[in-house]
């Protein structure tokens, strides 16, 4: 599948290399998503608002237009942001929480 990639005057520091490897973990991250049921998908951080994280989403966001022109429901389009979404997490190197692990649970007596 050829994508076209359009990368704004700001991302011009990234080489074709960079953009291909984006788009690999794009594909890979999408992919998993649709074969992985609801409850097992990864809980997402919360990512700094930064310059460099800004310019990962602006190269992406012009390789989901295949996918989402390709999108016959709301459930396909979910599916393919939430792949977006891990696919810059993991471009971040952000280690992401699987769904049903055990989490460190806060010993404080709720309000």
């Amino acid at each position: 599948m050829d994508l076209l990639v359009v990368v704004d005057s700001d991302d011009d520091k990234m080489v074709s290399h960079e953009l291909e490897q984006m788009r690999s973990k794009l594909e890979e991250a999408i992919l998993k998503t649709r074969s992985m049921p609801f409850e097992n998908r990864p809980r997402l951080l919360r990512i700094p608002i930064s310059g460099q994280n800004r310019s990962v989403v602006r190269s992406l966001n012009p390789m989901l237009v295949t996918y989402l022109e390709a999108s016959q429901d709301l459930c396909e389009t979910d599916l393919i942001l939430f792949g977006a979404a891990v696919a810059v997490c993991r471009i971040k190197c952000a280690k992401l929480p699987m769904a049903g692990c055990a989490t460190k649970q806060s010993r404080a007596i709720p309000a």
